[in-house]
């Protein structure tokens, strides 16, 4: 049980975050390089008579440190794949069937609970913005994706109002309380910057939770089949 869980993880993490880490290169890296002109003072978009071009030049693509991204963004997937395959396995010893259309559903649910939950109140920030502490941000934020992964597994396996009733507290609760937020608000990073990285990491995180719940529900699914197989002969 633990090699089929630790080769369908590792399989379905390599293969979702080489994906992820290029479209990250792509499109959302270049917003962050913006945005640390501005946090550098190297851009100012206000209290100048100059106009500052919406497009500036960036540093192209860096082999050491584009390069470490793509095998942290591997390894970082492949963590949250063992987490969702370990998952995958529970829930098929309940009777659910797991494949790589069902793995669509089980990303979708990933994202809900890693990204867009905690999203809802604390958003993505780009450098250079206002932030409240990160050890208080740290807490709410694990606290928030713990809660929605669970509200997300009573959705799909309660039997009942009462179960369903949790989740949508839990899903409430981070958010009635409130996550931490800074006593005011500065920073010299255009509004429009950190909207287009919120909107695009964002939208990054659902492709990556969607592909790694597929991959992980293909090679789940393959290795229970190599697995059956092998019993037999």
């Amino acid at each position: 049980m633990f090699t089929r869980l630790l080769t369908s993880a590792l399989f379905a993490g390599a293969a979702a975050g080489l994906i992820i880490a290029l479209l990250q290169l792509f499109f959302v890296q270049p917003v962050l390089l913006h945005a640390e002109l501005y946090e550098g003072g190297e851009l100012v978009h206000f209290g100048t008579d100059s106009t500052v071009s919406a497009t500036p030049d960036l540093p192209g693509f860096d082999a050491v440190r584009d390069g470490l991204s793509i095998v942290f963004t591997m390894l970082i997937y492949s963590g949250y794949a063992m987490v969702l395959v370990a998952l995958m396995s529970l829930a098929e010893n309940r009777g659910a069937a797991i494949n790589a259309r069902t793995g669509l559903i089980w990303g979708v649910a990933g994202f809900v609970a890693v990204h867009l939950a905690p999203g809802f109140t604390l958003a993505p920030e780009v450098p250079g913005v206002a932030a409240a502490d990160v050890y208080e941000r740290q807490v709410w934020w694990f606290a928030t994706v713990l809660t929605a992964a669970i509200a997300m597994w009573l959705i799909a396996f309660s039997r009942n109002w009462a179960g369903w009733g949790a989740a949508v507290v839990l899903l409430l609760a981070p958010h009635v309380i409130g996550a931490p937020e800074p006593e005011v608000f500065t920073g010299p990073v255009p509004t429009e910057i950190g909207a287009l990285f919120a909107s695009r990491a964002l939208g990054i995180g659902l492709a990556a939770w969607v592909m790694l719940g597929a991959f992980a529900g293909f090679f789940w699914s393959r290795e229970s089949e190599a697995a059956g197989q092998a019993q037999t002969a």
